[in-house]
């Protein structure tokens, strides 16, 4: 693939503003299109970020021979019937977390991509920032030993709308699929699977989703995530991993930060800092990227079995909680 990689945004919210502010710090990548409901907001989003090619409607944007990706960043209920929109049109797709609402339509995304045989890939930016880059190298080079524990907490206050997206079980919402995935994946990426055990307890609100919640994930032999998510509870974005002979804290925010301290038995503290350049979207623009071109159709950062486990995982946890959303 000659030239620079032609990037379209399918929806235009805030988290589409933040990948199109990304692609900026990104060489080689050009945003050449984005595609909304309505011709207007295509139109002031073209103009925010200039962008040429402005479509009224998604399948406009997926039919667009211009294009050589498509970064979903629809609400949760959409990312399903987005993605493989795209991917029939025969376009490579990066895909917002969650990946969709459940493991089932999860798993419909994925197997259309491998028959159509384009690349797909969660967006869980997290993953490919350079902090996690050297949290992987420390865990290759067993650093901190076996690991035992993670811990790790992403929840903020949010007003309450019930028509909003957060709180519509409509759209979705809730904390463990909107921010609660963060520190799931985290604890998959560490543990390198999905867990045997799994005990929750969550705060449903008025509209039925979850506000807050407390999991607790457990992996063979013994070992354990402890994790907590929320919409209407601030709490300190932190993450640690404990192993038999250390431990990595990961500071604030842990979901896009930059800087880690590494404990370890008789030695002294060593705090690394990892900084990126731009907003860290274009981490995963670039892995996204990366891979197309050298033929590939999935990340082995991100893998899509993972992605599906993921997915599995929170099904688990809401099915303890009696949390089903309307189109299930």
């Amino acid at each position: 693939m000659a030239g620079a990689f032609r990037w379209g945004i399918l929806g235009t919210g805030n988290i589409a503003r933040k990948f199109a502010e990304g692609l900026k710090a990104l060489d080689g990548a050009e945003l050449v299109a984005v595609g909304s409901r309505r011709q207007e907001t295509a139109d002031a989003f073209g103009e925010a970020y200039h962008v040429s090619r402005r479509h009224a409607g998604y399948e406009a944007l997926a039919d667009d021979a211009e294009v050589d990706a498509i970064y979903v960043s629809t609400p949760h209920s959409l990312h399903r019937e987005n993605a493989i929109l795209c991917l029939e049109r025969g376009k490579a797709v990066l895909c917002e977390k969650p990946f969709a609402i459940n493991a089932k339509q999860a798993r419909q995304v994925v197997a259309v991509a491998r028959k159509r045989e384009r690349f797909l890939m969660e967006a869980m930016w997290t993953r490919f920032l350079p902090l996690y880059q050297e949290v992987r190298s420390i865990l290759r080079e067993r650093a901190i030993g076996e690991v035992r524990m993670v811990k790790a907490d992403f929840g903020f206050r949010a007003g309450f709308n019930r028509e909003g997206r957060l709180f519509d079980p409509a759209l979705g919402g809730g904390g463990l699929l909107d921010v609660g995935v963060y520190t799931v994946s985290l604890a998959s990426m560490v543990f390198g699977g999905p867990p045997t055990r799994i005990a929750s307890m969550a705060d449903l609100g008025e509209t039925g989703v979850d506000e807050q919640a407390g999991l607790v994930l457990g992996y063979e032999p013994g070992r354990m995530a402890v994790l907590t998510c929320a919409v209407r509870t601030n709490t300190p974005h932190e993450a640690h991993i404990m192993g038999t002979d250390g431990m990595i804290h990961i500071h604030h925010p842990f979901w896009h930060g930059t800087t880690l301290t590494l404990s370890r038995s008789g030695q002294q503290d060593a705090e690394r800092s990892c900084p990126y350049v731009g907003n860290g979207y274009n981490c995963e623009a670039a892995e996204v990227i990366r891979c197309v071109r050298a033929g590939r159709l999935e990340s082995d950062i991100m893998p899509l079995d993972e992605t599906i486990t993921i997915m599995e995982t929170m099904d688990r946890i809401r099915a303890q909680w009696g949390l089903k959303y309307p189109m299930e």
